[in-house]
């Protein structure tokens, strides 16, 4: 990995603060810092699913009210229900290879929903918003 060097002008309570919380866990400063910094960063979208990647990374680049649309939205009950009866269908073994294929691409799409919800959300959070619970 290659280290970049930043000078950081910080506000001196916010310096005492990371100061006292070096000391007080026997770290060094910079570690500290560079923790922080970690933690407020925005979220990583090279964590999940290669497959997910593309569409998390393009959250990115949306305005907070696009970020908030999808942060709020909610998947139809028609896929739902229909993800239900296909997972049913799977488990008594009737399901066909066309079901199969319609049940995997349903799990995928509500796989990406959550993913991208939640990264929206992350998002919001990390820009100063306060996040209530997600439903």
């Amino acid at each position: 990995m290659t280290l970049q060097t930043v000078t950081l002008e910080l506000p001196e309570n916010i310096y005492l603060r990371l100061l006292q919380a070096a000391h007080a866990t026997k770290q060094s400063l910079n570690n500290i810092i560079l923790r922080a910094v970690d933690m407020g960063s925005p979220p990583d979208w090279k964590d999940v699913p290669a497959e997910y990647q593309a569409d998390l990374a393009a959250l990115d680049y949306l305005d907070d009210n696009a970020l908030w649309r999808i942060a709020r939205s909610s998947q139809h009950d028609t896929d739902f229900a229909q993800y239900d009866d296909l997972l049913d269908k799977n488990k008594n073994g009737t399901i066909s290879d066309e079901e199969c294929r319609r049940l995997a691409g349903l799990r995928t799409a509500a796989d990406l929903f959550m993913i991208r919800k939640a990264h929206a959300a992350a998002l919001l959070r990390w820009r100063g918003h306060k996040i209530p619970p997600m439903q």
